[in-house]
């Protein structure tokens, strides 16, 4: 059984990851519905909950049935990040996170995210002040280091639990990388058989299929698993994984008409979150992964992209469900 302090996450966890302009509470609504155990917010700029800015404050809204829930943060200042953990704390999420891992230039080209990598001390400073700043299990996420010359991550495991993190994932990539390249789990792998170890471990980056999952937790003995781009479109993955590993055996793919319902349902909750202009507009970046791989849906993916009101949109929906009746 995997647990962040008391939060129970049951024997294999499969974690959500916070993604920017992604993991807002609709898009978690559809994977949570599907078998995500621990979720996140998209990460949050620590200035701007301290500037009371109304975005950052938005990220702030979670719901009952999503937890446990963590609230994921970032930031270059150490003062500013214990301000804004207090902050999150006040909303009463399930953890507070540290994102250390982000690779953007906007976030690591100022200190944040994954930068945080070439200064270990001001990064355990940072996590301490986060740490006693709130009553909240304090997690962490980061990667292996900033290029492959500095895979420090080791260190950075040993030291972080030794001030009281609560668990670590670990996406299998440099920051150097950003996103390219095939995740390397080796040192993941180590830090899980690490015996001054303690807390969870958790993995992340390219697990994209049950086999994949189950291999990797087979190889690696990781605690648990974090996905994230593969869940985008199709949260799905969740479900396949979890009755892959129940059962040996593969979940049929959802059908056209399965994936038109949880488009809906997505669609939905963004106009009730948002507004129906910003609701309908924001889940345009949606329609081509949850349709991926299926043949002539140029043309819907068009019309779904300039439609304009809820009622368009669900009529194209519809139309599609109806043309593609027999297919996965």
């Amino acid at each position: 059984m995997a647990k962040i302090r008391n939060i129970e996450l049951g024997a294999f966890p499969l974690l959500l990851a916070p993604m920017e302009d992604v993991s807002d509470p609709p898009f978690r609504a559809v994977c949570k519905a599907n078998g995500a155990d621990l979720m996140y917010t998209e990460f949050i700029s620590s200035e701007g909950l301290i500037r009371d800015a109304a975005k950052s404050r938005q990220k702030l809204d979670i719901f009952e049935y999503e937890r446990p829930i963590g609230i994921q943060l970032f930031g270059s200042e150490i003062e500013h990040m214990r301000m804004s953990a207090e902050i999150a704390t006040q909303v009463n999420p399930d953890l507070i996170d540290i994102n250390y891992g982000c690779p953007v230039k906007n976030v690591a080209c100022k200190g944040a995210g994954a930068a945080l990598l070439q200064d270990i001390p001001k990064m355990v400073k940072m996590t301490e002040a986060v740490i006693k700043s709130t009553h909240l299990p304090v997690t962490v996420k980061t990667r292996l280091g900033w290029d492959d010359d500095t895979k420090n991550v080791p260190e950075v495991a040993e030291r972080l639990q030794d001030i009281g993190i609560a668990a670590l994932t670990i996406h299998g990539r440099t920051r150097v990388q950003m996103y390219k390249g095939v995740a390397d789990w080796t040192l993941i792998g180590e830090i899980k058989r690490n015996p001054r170890i303690n807390i969870p471990i958790f993995g992340n980056g390219d697990i994209d299929s049950p086999e994949k999952a189950m291999a990797y937790r087979t190889q690696y003995n990781v605690d648990g698993v974090m996905i994230g781009r593969a869940s985008i479109g199709y949260p799905w993955i969740f479900r396949e994984i979890k009755h892959y590993m129940a059962t040996g055996e593969k979940l049929v793919p959802p059908t056209i008409a399965e994936r038109v319902d949880v488009c809906k349902q997505h669609l939905e909750f963004s106009i009730r979150w948002k507004g129906p202009k910003t609701g309908i507009f924001e889940m345009r970046r949606h329609y081509t992964n949850y349709f991926k791989g299926i043949e002539h849906f140029k043309p819907f993916r068009m019309r779904l992209v300039e439609a304009g009101s809820y009622e368009e949109t669900l009529e194209i929906l519809d139309e599609i469900a109806e043309q593609y009746l027999q297919m996965c």
